[in-house]
């Protein structure tokens, strides 16, 4: 079966064929690193880390570029904001901390979020501020080539020209009449509302140091700009996808598209885009109160049941946060690594602390499995093929046929690592999780002794077994995805 994505561009799901053969460039949008990280920039790193991951199954050199924001009007806000807030209560000036300084701060709190959750370091993260250059470069073709212009204002700024491009809002597609003006300049420079900053004038109110020299007097960069210039450096003028969240469409990726396109780049050969998370069915607001970050969930679950979470709707669709969606992300992460954990230690004789020597490339997935990821990366489906594959090996442990189960744990592993779920930093050297995983194994050898028990229809026995559980304060549930286990509260 080829691999089909859904390409925004085309509104249509579509063979996906790189535009070299065997390789694929992946470019998606990171942080505008002003504050902390929060659940849909994770979300969004997740879908695409899961992405590259499958194009890595199916065999391809993938080569992920994901862009740093550093510098930004918000960014610049936030710098102001604590400069101002510290002079009020120190009254020292040196108590400002530098927007480069606030910045970088966060950049690092990002890239901790993503290595805790298991996303992988990109092939490359280019900053904004280290690409300045190119960006002058590409403002030149656009004036030279009538879709850019110096404002009208003398201040400093240069658009692009919307009108000049008959495609803008192909993207979307929108009709540039119906569109709202673009609110990052004062339009009195501009020809028509809509156009957007290429180049934004130094003004008063900027620190010396967020400005460099242009032919265009001295300023710094529009926000669309930036990554238009720093994905062509690395994956050059035509490349194999564009993504980043659904958000992002209009204005940024329409923006993206046209000032690149316009400068005569293939750029894009698809678009793909993540959705949003919900909480309860509503958009996430602080105002209202409804909000969840990355660090808050992991107070609340393992790395490895957040990113299980995270990654388990389709990329495509909403993610509803609800205060019982992680444990019940526990409870699947729960059956699949007990069944793991239970056939590694009756078939291999590896215990919970000892490495398993194996190469997990050798394994391969079901192809239930590999069908839904390779329908646009279908990973509700795909997590319908883990577990059937868990609820198989269970059977055949409790049957004592260790062949399919050493099968089945083995594709298993592979479906998991596909999905990441085996990257993620657990602390697994701590003492608590020597002893949770020892639990795991005690009780998963508990309820496979149950689970032939029930089989022989030998019910004292089972409930023999259960009885024990409760007493040790183990409560089991009996389902169609087998038994359950769980801790008395």
């Amino acid at each position: 079966m080829s691999i089909r994505f859904y390409d925004t561009k085309q509104a249509a799901t579509r063979d996906f064929v790189p535009l070299i053969e065997g390789k694929v460039g992946l470019y998606y949008c990171g942080a505008t690193v002003q504050g902390l990280p929060h659940v849909g920039h994770v979300r969004s790193a997740i879908a695409f880390d899961i992405l590259t991951r499958w194009l890595e199954n199916r065999g391809f050199e993938v080569t992920v570029i994901r862009n740093v924001t550093d510098i930004d009007d918000k960014i610049l806000e936030k710098s102001a904001a604590s400069f101002a807030e510290d002079f009020e209560e120190n009254e020292d000036y040196l108590a400002r901390e530098p927007w480069f300084a606030l910045a970088y701060r966060f950049e690092q709190e990002f890239a901790s979020a993503y290595d805790t959750l298991g996303v992988r370091r990109p092939t490359y993260e280019p900053r904004a501020t280290g690409h300045i250059p190119e960006m002058h470069r590409l403002i030149t073709e656009l004036i030279n080539a009538g879709h850019a212009y110096p404002a009208l204002d003398d201040s400093g700024d240069v658009y692009f020209d919307v009108r000049s491009f008959p495609a803008y809002g192909s993207l979307t597609h929108q009709n540039v009449d119906d569109m709202q003006g673009a609110p990052d300049a004062d339009p009195r420079g501009k020809k028509d509302p809509r156009d957007f900053a290429l180049w934004k004038g130094h003004k008063d109110s900027d620190p010396l140091s967020a400005s460099w020299a242009s032919p265009w007097g001295t300023g710094r960069p529009g926000w669309h700009l930036e990554c238009s210039a720093m994905v062509t450096k690395y994956l050059g003028t035509s490349f194999d996808i564009h993504g980043g969240g659904l958000d992002l469409r209009f204005p940024h990726h329409e923006n993206e598209m046209a000032q690149s396109m316009a400068a005569g780049h293939d750029f894009a050969n698809f678009w793909m885009h993540n959705g949003m998370v919900t909480y309860e069915g509503e958009k996430m607001s602080k105002s209202i109160g409804n909000t969840i970050s990355p660090t808050q969930m992991l107070e609340l679950a393992t790395p490895r049941v957040v990113r299980y979470f995270l990654g388990q709707a389709h990329y495509r669709s909403q993610l509803d946060y609800r205060p019982d969606s992680l444990p019940e992300a526990a409870a699947a992460v729960e059956r699949i690594d007990g069944f793991v954990t239970n056939a590694l230690a009756r078939i291999h004789g590896v215990g919970p602390t000892e490495d398993f020597d194996i190469d997990m490339h050798h394994f391969e997935v079901t192809e239930a499995f590999a069908n839904a990821m390779n329908d646009d990366l279908n990973v509700p489906q795909a997590l319908a093929a883990l577990h059937e594959t868990v609820r198989r090996g269970n059977t055949a442990l409790a049957a004592g046929d260790m062949d399919t189960a050493d099968e089945a744990m083995q594709q298993v592993m592979a479906m998991t690592y596909a999905l990441g779920l085996d990257d993620t930093i657990e602390s697994a050297g701590s003492a608590d999780a020597a002893q949770s995983a020892a639990l795991d194994v005690l009780v998963a050898a508990q309820l496979t002794e149950r689970a032939a028990a029930r089989e022989a229809k030998d019910w004292a026995r089972s409930d023999a077994i259960r009885d024990t559980l409760a007493a040790a304060g183990i409560v089991v549930e009996d389902s169609a995805d087998g038994a359950r286990w769980s801790l008395k509260a």
